[in-house]
Parts: structure tokens; C-alpha cells; sequence
């Protein structure tokens, strides 16, 4: 179910009240009981951080759940704790850097495996600006959200090669057959700058470095 911009704008200032309550006492807010039903309901999603630096959005933290296993709310405020304080390639964002940071959510459909016989048409089944990826090989995984692809200009072979790389396997690896490809799509709130306007992106709009 798609959620309104109401909701969403609900969503990113939860996962801002959560970084900044964890910042100030430590603590985890609760997820709030009375909202609509949509926000209670088992969703993915991934909340990515980017730092204003020289007028320019680069990439600050970025972590979700990819699969819906937990109520939206629960994920979103789990998500933006991750993305703030755990996110292995950065370190955890300090209090001074709140003002800096901007907080976007994005809802996911639930991944459905890309099923061909010939993995040289797995670039024909993807659509760029729609589609999100998820590459699995035991226990190897990597996720790239839609935007991604936006952002870095990639075209679907180079979105598969990305993905496979995150998960830390050889570029081509979707080639050879040997993992499983899964494709998913995202409903995107992001704020404008830090702490303000926050508006819903469509296929083709991005406003900054993302999840890679």
C-alpha cells in the first residue's frame, strides 16, 4: 500500500526524533501506537543520511531492513539508529553533526527473485529508476535502493555489477548463474535540508550521494 505524503513526512521526522533523542539521553524512543494502520504494518525500508559539506549531499549512513518483517514504525526508527551509530564505514554521528544532516526513508516493496534460465537477460528484466536490486549468494548479500542507479548514472548491467560488488563478490558474478537476483521498488521521503520541507522523489529525482 502506497503511503501519502502526510505519512511520509511522518516517517522521516520519527527517524530525525530518533537520532536526535539517542544523541541527547541515550535513549530509544518508542514506537508511537496511534498512528494509521499503513504505518503499523510489517514493511522494508532503508533510511540513508547525507551531510551538507560546501553545498554538496554526501552519503552520511545508510541501513534498513530489506525484507517485511517488522511494523514500518519499529523499522524506521531500528533503521535510523543503525544508519546514525553503526553504519561500519563511517563513524558514529556526534551531536555537532545534526544540524548538518539530512534524513530520507524509503519504503520498500517486498524483493521477488528475477526467475530466467540465461543470466544475460537479467539486465532486460530490470527497469532503471524503478527497480532496486538484491543480490544473494549464501551468505553473501548486497542491496542497492532504486536512486542509486539515478544518482551514479548506471545503465542495468552496471547496477548488477554494483550490487554483486556490494556483496562482496566478483562484478560479474551475476553472469555465471550462481546467485540469485532479486528486484524491488522503493517509495522514497526525503528532506529538502536539514530539518526542513520534506517531499516524496519519483523516478527520476534525486538529492544526493546515495546507499553504495
Amino acid at each position: 500500500m502506497m503511503l501519502n505524503l502526510e505519512q511520509g513526512k511522518f516517517l522521516v521526522k520519527l527517524a530525525r526524533r530518533a537520532i536526535a533523542t539517542a544523541l541527547q539521553s541515550g535513549e530509544v524512543i518508542s514506537a508511537p501506537a496511534d498512528v494509521a494502520e499503513v504505518l503499523t504494518q510489517p514493511r522494508g525500508v532503508f533510511v540513508t543520511l547525507h551531510e551538507e559539506i560546501g553545498g554538496e549531499r554526501m552519503l552520511r549512513g545508510c541501513i534498513g531492513i530489506p525484507y517485511p518483517v517488522k511494523p514500518l514504525v519499529e523499522a524506521v526508527i531500528e533503521s535510523a539508529l543503525n544508519a546514525a551509530f553503526r553504519d561500519p564505514r563511517f563513524p558514529p554521528l556526534e551531536a555537532n553533526e545534526l544540524d548538518k544532516i539530512t534524513v530520507e526513508v524509503s519504503i520498500l516493496t517486498p524483493p521477488q527473485l528475477l526467475e530466467t534460465s540465461e543470466p544475460n537477460e537479467y539486465p532486460s528484466l530490470i527497469t532503471v529508476g524503478r527497480d532496486g536490486l538484491l543480490v544473494e549468494s549464501d551468505w553473501q548479500r548486497g542491496l542497492l535502493l532504486p536512486q542509486v542507479a539515478i544518482e551514479h548514472g548506471f545503465d542495468a548491467v552496471t547496477f548488477l555489477e554494483q550490487t554483486c560488488l556490494k556483496a562482496g563478490l566478483p562484478k560479474d558474478a551475476w553472469r555465471k548463474g550462481k546467485v540469485k537476483v532479486y528486484a524491488f521498488q522503493a517509495q522514497i521521503f526525503t528532506e529538502v535540508k536539514p530539518d526542513g520541507e520534506v517531499i516524496e522523489l519519483t523516478n527520476n529525482m534525486t538529492v544526493g550521494k546515495k546507499c553504495i
